[in-house]
């Protein structure tokens, strides 16, 4: 079984190379279906294929790009490079659900009758299961991997796959009640279904853009790996994190007493950036040492007004 295989094999740029592949493959089982039964349906699943085409040839160039080391003009990497492949990505789909729904709209008005249904079922069926295997080893290598471009792929394989599942129950409607008119209403219910996958697509690409944080079980691991030392010697606030494709960052500040020597305090930090790393793997932290009687203010609204609150006369 392919999701038995090692995670070396299943890094996102062999995914996205078997993406590609099966991507053509649908092409011609779709188009195939399209051209035997002459379904408005078919062909708006046919269409859909040639997104999850141009989507994983563009996912693979971004990881590509993301994978790329820091340079002087790029200290923090490449990593968001995969936020554009989501983001392109769902701008496709956008764009191939509102011409789905154009087409559609004019059969409706006029139905046309269909050919050759049983193989033009068999074919869509055969390109679903395809796309329905590659999307579930997907999903399970984004989360290993934390590829967002890899996700946004399988995301995209799945609602390929309930594409085919609508277009494939109107054709059977058709077939058992003679109304011509359910293929159009099928390829408009499908246009529908992707055109809210690809807005999620482009909401989840601008969230990653603006330095979102990280995921909840991320941060309880940072946590956790915190409260690990001592609360009584050493204290830990201003914790502020973000994620930037598969690369995760934390900055905090780290509270000590005055009289510890800049080696002992050092060492001390060396032990909590171990700690970070290991419990979430490519972390990158920054950890600022202060004295336990000083306060560091920054932009942050609490500070604002504690600051505000301290310049306040008394009475």
């Amino acid at each position: 079984m392919i999701s038995l295989l090692p995670t070396r094999f299943l890094t996102p740029k062999r995914l996205l190379r078997a993406s590609i592949g099966v991507a053509i493959t649908t092409i011609v089982l779709k188009t195939l279906a399209w051209y035997v039964t002459d379904s408005v349906g078919l062909l708006s699943d046919a269409m859909e294929s040639f997104v999850n085409l141009a989507s994983a040839i563009f996912a693979l160039m971004m990881v590509t790009i993301a994978q790329r080391p820091a340079d002087e003009a790029h200290p923090y990497g490449h990593h968001k490079a995969e936020y554009f492949s989501s983001g392109f990505e769902g701008i496709l789909i956008v764009g191939v659900a509102m011409g789905i729904i154009w087409a559609a709209a004019y059969r409706l008005l006029e139905p046309q009758p269909l050919q050759a249904l049983g193989w033009g079922l068999a074919l869509s069926v055969l390109s679903s299961a395809l796309n329905g295997l590659l999307a579930w080893v997907m999903f399970s290598s984004a989360k290993v991997h934390r590829s967002i471009a890899l996700e946004a792929d399988a995301r995209h394989l799945v609602t390929d796959v309930w594409t085919s599942v609508g277009v494939v129950v109107g054709l059977i409607g058709v077939v058992l009640t003679g109304w011509l008119w359910l293929d159009a209403v099928a390829a408009i219910g499908v246009a529908l279904n992707i055109l809210w996958e690809g807005a999620h697509l482009m909401w989840r690409s601008s969230q990653g853009l603006m330095d979102e944080a990280v995921e909840p079980d991320v941060l309880r691991e940072i946590q956790k790996a915190l409260d690990s030392f001592d609360q009584q010697t050493i204290r830990f606030d201003h914790v502020i994190t973000r994620r930037s494709g598969q690369r995760r960052f934390v900055d905090l500040h780290m509270h000590m007493p005055a009289d510890w020597t800049l080696g002992r305090a050092a060492k001390v930090r060396s032990s909590v950036e171990q700690a970070l790393m290991g419990a979430v793997p490519g972390l990158r932290a920054t950890i600022q040492l202060l004295p336990s009687d000083v306060e560091a203010h920054s932009d942050d609204p609490r500070d604002m007004n504690t600051r505000l609150q301290a310049e306040l006369p008394t009475h």
